[in-house]
This record gives C-alpha cells, structure tokens and sequence, in this order.
C-alpha cells in the first residue's frame, strides 16, 4: 500500500520502521522541522526524519506537500500538529493513540494515565477526525501500566502500536470495519513545569507516580533538588520533614513518604539518597522540602 507518514518524537520511529519492514510503499514522511539541541544549539532532525532518511524515504516539513503524492492511506503518530479537514478529505488517515480511547484523548495520554493511578492502558488504531481523537476504533490492545516509568511504559506502547497498525493496514476486514468509541472520555491536558513539582501536600502514592514521569523535583532551603528515582513508604508525621529508614531518606508527606532512592542535588551528579543524605549532614526532623 502507498503511505503517507507523519509523525516527529522517537515513540512513531517503529511504526515508520514496521511499515517498511513488511513491504508498503511509504511515499513520503511528514515530520516537524529540525530543532535546536544541546547546548551547541545545532540544529537537529526530529527521530522519524533521521529514521526516514535512514531508510533513504522522501521527507517533508510541510503537510501540503501530500497533496502531491499519490498516497492511498495515511499514518499519524505523534506528529505534534492538528491536520486539516480539507486534507483528510484527500488522504484518508489513521492514528496510534496511545491510551484506550475515550479515555485520555489529547497530547499526554500516557503520562495522564500513570498520575491518575490507571491499572493498564494500550493502543488504539483509529481513523483521523477533524476533532480531537473523536474517530473510531479498528483495533485495541491493551497492557498493564504497574509500577513503569512513563519512557517504559512509551516504548513498550509504540512497539505495541507499531503491530496493531500494521496489523490493522495489512487487513481489508479491520481498514473497512471501526467500533464508535463507546464511554466517557477523559482529556488529556500537556504537561507543564508544575506537574513535576513534588509538593508535601500531596500523597507519597502520588509523588512517586510523578517521579515515574521524570523530571520529578522539589527543594531544599532554595536549591532545587531533583528526585530520579523513589517509592513511596508507610509513615505519619510533619508534611515537609524528612524521615530516614535503612538509611535512605524520605520526604514525609501529608499521607505516608516518599523514600529518596536516587536524586540529583543542585549543580552535583546522580547519586544514591542514601549516599546524598550522608553527606548533607541534616537533621530529619529540622530539615524541610518543598
């Protein structure tokens, strides 16, 4: 099959890499412009394009430019940019979403997934809509999310989508035969700088599923204190003191605490909590986070 493929982040690249593997003729991939990276501030392809060119396909940066090939089908994940009715009336197009639809429609599905407590989660191959992961269902799969970090629970997921979309384009029955999604839906908003900011307001349960998202911080005195990696632990006391079991801190919180496994201490490198408390010389009961 001739196909159009638009997408940008690392988590499309097996999609992209699944196509071409089992035979279909990717005419062109649509990708968003190349970036500046690093502290260099060189400009850099989007993971698809430097797959794509890889793969020695034809890349755009502009979505008119698909109007100039002959594509039967689409295929978006994560391009990062609302498509246009108009060209979904000359390509037709499906999605790789990233959760169970109706459930967390919009651009942090994984993420909403895990801070919400969710037990699993999955892939949903749908047709494009005009409105925001509206159209219907050809194919769910689903997994268990437990304890994953969001960049484990994401891989897994675009391996997952990456066969379910496959499997989906490889099928007359499946591209011709779509369920109408069925539930209440949920939305999920993008992210910003303060959903990462641990708090002692919160629950341990609930900063450790912020952890899991990365960029987890806090801080201590007025420096900021960045948490890698935690679990959250049984414990009553002051909300913004610390405790301290088997000799790794934790962070009490207003319900339980949260135990500091590995952190990155303002202008130092990663280390063990347990290494980092050693050697800040704090007492837990005076001390304070957040």
């Amino acid at each position: 099959m001739r196909i159009a493929f638009l997408g940008t982040p690392a988590p499309a690249v097996p999609t992209l890499r699944a196509l071409v593997a089992n035979g279909h003729d990717v005419v062109i991939v649509v990708t968003r412009p190349d970036k500046k990276r690093g502290r260099g501030g060189e400009l850099s392809p989007s993971p698809v394009k430097a797959a794509a060119l890889e793969l020695g396909l034809n890349v755009s940066h502009t979505l008119k430019d698909l109007y100039d090939v002959d594509a039967e089908l689409g295929v978006v994940v994560a391009y990062g940019a609302m498509i246009p009715a108009a060209m979904l009336e000359v390509v037709p197009m499906l999605n790789v979403h990233f959760s169970l639809l109706p459930r967390w429609r919009g651009a942090a599905p994984v993420e909403r997934a895990i801070l919400s407590g969710d037990k699993e989660t999955g892939v949903c191959i749908m047709t494009l809509e005009e409105a925001l992961d509206t159209g219907p269902v050809h194919l769910e799969r689903r997994i268990s999310i437990g304890e994953k970090t969001s960049s484990e629970l994401l891989e897994e997921l675009s391996i997952l989508g990456a066969k379910a979309l496959c499997e989906v384009v490889g099928s007359e029955e499946l591209l011709k035969n779509a369920d109408p999604q069925v539930g209440e839906p949920t939305y999920a908003e993008k992210l910003n700088s303060e959903t990462f900011n641990l708090k002692n307001t919160e629950s341990a349960t609930q900063l450790a599923r912020i952890v899991r998202l990365g960029r987890a911080f806090t801080f201590i005195g007025e420096r900021r204190f960045k948490v890698l990696e935690a679990h959250a632990l049984e414990h009553q006391g002051e909300p913004g003191t610390f405790t301290v079991v088997g000799g790794t801190p934790a962070l009490v919180t207003s319900e339980g605490a949260l135990a500091l496994d590995v952190v990155q201490p303002e202008g130092s490198k990663s280390m063990a909590g347990s290494a980092w408390w050693l050697g800040a010389h704090l007492e837990p009961s005076s001390a304070h986070w957040g």
